[in-house]
């Protein structure tokens, strides 16, 4: 069964092969009551048996029958929206009584530059306003740890079935020198990696002297 269906961009196949999974857009974990009402609305009507809030802030429904994809994502919106590169953020100095960055900024700006960019793999950035790394900054592909200093920045970070803690780049950089670092070290990435090679495996072949070279460090 698995092979004889289309799988839509967005949507994953789940075991059994006859389901599929979809994962509302929810950018840094954050919802508002329209977007949960929507999201409701999908559940019931569509009858979705498995819905899961996942470890990178987002929601799994999943049970939802490939002829039905189309309807539901109409219902869902600009929730719909296919995002391969994802930040998981913390809330910082927003409400976080320990927060010293503000992440939910810092991370809405990061999340706007990885939809820019054509990326050779999938990138997951996390973004944590204190060293509590609550986004799990360290490993993640590219991750930001605030400090009283100002933002640590970290890359090549990995949690999947290689673990790999992220190299740290440079620290006690302002909200705009980090961002800049990040675009920098992701065009290094766009120009030198091969398809498909995530950051992790990127840094290990290239070596972190050489990237920090190439960054201008």
């Amino acid at each position: 069964m698995k092979a004889n269906v289309e799988i839509p961009k967005g949507a994953i196949m789940q075991r059994g092969g006859k389901v599929l999974g979809v994962k509302p857009r929810t950018p840094l974990g954050m919802m508002g009551a329209d977007e949960l009402e929507r999201m409701a609305a999908v559940i019931r009507r569509f009858e979705i048996p498995y819905v899961k809030l996942t470890s990178g802030q987002r929601f799994l429904l999943s049970g939802l029958p490939p002829e039905d994809m189309e309807a539901a994502r109409g219902m869902l919106g600009d929730m719909a929206g296919f995002t391969p590169h994802y930040v998981q953020a913390c809330p910082g100095t927003d409400v976080c009584e320990f927060g010293l960055r503000d992440s939910m900024e810092v991370g809405r700006r990061l999340e706007e530059l990885l939809v820019s960019l054509d990326l050779p793999a999938k990138v997951k950035a996390g973004v944590s306003g204190c060293p509590r790394c609550c986004g799990e900054s360290m490993v993640r592909d590219l991750g930001l740890v605030g400090r009283r200093s100002g933002w640590t920045l970290v890359f090549g970070g990995n949690a999947g079935i290689a673990p790999r803690v992220g190299d740290v780049l440079a620290d006690k950089l302002s909200d705009e020198e980090a961002l800049d670092l990040a675009a920098r070290v992701l065009h290094i990435y766009i120009d030198k990696a091969p398809k498909k090679i995530r950051t992790a495996r990127f840094v290990e072949r290239m070596g972190l002297d050489a990237l920090k070279r190439e960054c201008g460090l």
